[in-house]
């Protein structure tokens, strides 16, 4: 068998050398010592797994060595032994002591060989038990941490999942949005096209100069819609915006005025602009129309009023900064005095119809408009507010390079007619009449037509020199006319017209036919017509 080694402690010599000799034939290994100091030196050394104490030693009580040993090596068994009488009193004092069992000099051998072997088999069950005590805690642990990386990834994916729903459900909202809007574009923009060609045709035919004034005003207004409806439809279904070179410093400073106007007496707005230009990539006119929502939000916020900072810089990122990018931008901050937002509403500022304000005056889409301005000018949109000290929506806008390009020059010049005929299909008798006045107005021969069919047999009667079709007509719609009357004259010019909210589908389905966007000013329409006709008036 493998040798143990066993402490053997006896002051009495043959005592001591009976039992080494009785343990060593059992197969351990014994060292000896004779005094309590012997003992504990041997025990620094050996570290034995037992230890067989006589009670009564010359320097040191066996009791009080074993009380040592157990102290400061506690798996150590200890088999404490005496050879004078011993009471039962005696026997609890050793093992009070601590000593794990009791034995009276002299002992049978077996006895002894046996009472050893039963203490070191609860030596190796207490040190498996401790061994295992302690690999369980390191399992413990190690399955903690599983637990906790387990829960992290949980819980980053309840994150990640929150956000696919919020963007989902913005989606969705966007999509009602595109739905709502396209389903009155159409009948807006021709009900806006028949006021324009109203307009101009008031403004051709009257002699008043003031009525001509208030026209042109009124014209400016149409405009207006027409541009609201198509941003409106833009923002709902995130199309890609376009952008050109705009300077953000002329723009401000040309605003102010409106500004001050818009929010009244009681706010003072401030402007506060570079000396030098600023340029930004993005679109002139949904930029001021998210300043002006800006300020007027910050107006609603100071109702007993207070004042409006707008400043303008140009910052450079070395780094990255969120989802904004290295490099060059135009920064405008729309800070106001006014009553700050509460953390929670300050969170959802930004979610579309998300709003404090009462039912009927605020949709929820100004500021989350104003984000997606900024995130379509490759920038973004944050916000800073406090209960009682104002907030600040701070946009940054992608700088323009010096390469990019202006918007094209606006169509001012109105290009006239040489007795060209026309034939002006469409349903809406307002867009009809007034198309055809203001196409007679400037030198064109113009027959009318309201149904596809109507216009089909004047066409087989008489060709014109062009054909102007309205996109979405009852029965044969304007693209399905096109292609039936290229089948009979294949170099038959024509131009759609168009109220339809979604023009890229147009676009589409029109398979090369120029196309003209209703509402649309006389100039536009002159043109159209001309380019369509083939050439141009120098």
């Amino acid at each position: 068998m493998s040798t143990t080694t066993i402490l053997n402690v006896d002051d009495t010599e043959a005592a001591r050398y009976t039992k080494s000799r009785v343990l060593r034939h059992a197969g351990f290994d014994v060292v000896e010592a004779g005094t309590g100091g012997q003992a504990l030196a041997a025990m620094e050394r050996l570290q034995p797994a037992l230890v067989m104490l006589d009670v009564r030693l010359p320097d040191i009580s066996g009791i009080e060595v074993c009380r040592v040993i157990k102290q400061r090596w506690p798996s150590t068994m200890v088999l404490q032994t005496s050879a004078t009488f011993t009471s039962t009193a005696d026997r609890v004092r050793g093992l009070d002591g601590g000593a794990d069992a009791y034995l009276v000099q002299p002992m049978d051998p077996d006895e002894l060989v046996a009472a050893v072997r039963a203490l070191l088999r609860l030596h190796a069950a207490e040190t498996a038990t401790r061994l295992l005590n302690e690999t369980l805690e390191a399992r413990i642990r190690d399955r903690t941490n599983e637990l906790n990386d387990a829960n992290s990834r949980l819980l980053d994916q309840i994150m990640q999942r929150e956000r696919a729903e919020s963007a989902l459900m913005h989606a969705q909202k966007m999509e009602a949005v595109g739905q709502l809007t396209g389903a009155i574009a159409h009948d807006f923009n021709n009900l806006l096209a028949g006021i324009t060609g109203y307009l101009h045709l008031i403004q051709r035919t009257s002699s008043e100069a003031g009525t001509r004034e208030y026209a042109g005003k009124a014209l400016g207004a149409a405009e207006r819609g027409g541009k609201l409806t198509g941003r409106l439809l833009a923002f709902s279904r995130a199309e890609r915006m376009q952008t050109w070179a705009a300077d953000v410093r002329d723009m401000v400073l040309g605003m102010t005025d409106w500004l001050a106007q818009s929010v009244g007496s009681m706010v003072q707005v401030r402007v506060n602009v570079p000396d030098i230009p600023v340029v930004a990539q993005t679109d002139a006119n949904q930029l001021e129309l998210a300043l002006l929502n800006l300020v007027l939000n910050s107006r609603d916020a100071m109702p007993e009023g207070g004042s409006v900072r707008i400043d303008v810089r140009a910052e450079h990122l070395a780094q990255p900064d969120g989802e904004l990018a290295a490099g060059h931008y135009v920064v405008i901050d729309v800070a106001d005095t006014g009553r700050g937002m509460a953390p929670d509403v300050a969170e959802r500022a930004f979610d579309p119809f998300y709003t404090t304000k009462p039912s009927g005056r605020g949709t929820g889409l100004g500021l989350a408009q104003v984000r997606d301005l900024a995130r379509r000018s490759s920038g973004t949109a944050r916000l800073a507010s406090h209960p009682g000290h104002g907030t600040t929506v701070t946009l940054w806008l992608g700088a323009a390079g010096a390469n990019e390009m202006p918007p094209p020059a606006s169509i001012d010049r109105v290009l006239h007619g040489q007795g060209e005929t026309l034939l002006v299909v469409d349903d809406d008798d307002d867009v009809l009449h007034s198309v055809a006045g203001v196409l007679t107005a400037i030198g064109y021969n113009v027959r009318t037509a309201s149904t596809s069919a109507e216009a089909l047999k004047m066409f087989e009667a008489e060709p014109p020199d062009l054909v102007m079709l309205d996109f979405a007509m009852p029965g044969i719609n304007g693209v399905d006319l096109a292609r039936q009357v290229r089948v009979l004259a294949p170099t038959q010019p024509l131009l759609l017209m168009t109220g339809h909210a979604d023009v890229q589908r147009v676009e589409a389905a029109a398979d090369g036919v120029p196309l003209l966007r209703k509402p649309f000013r006389e100039a536009e329409l002159s043109v159209a017509v001309r380019r369509s006709l083939g050439r141009r008036d120098t």
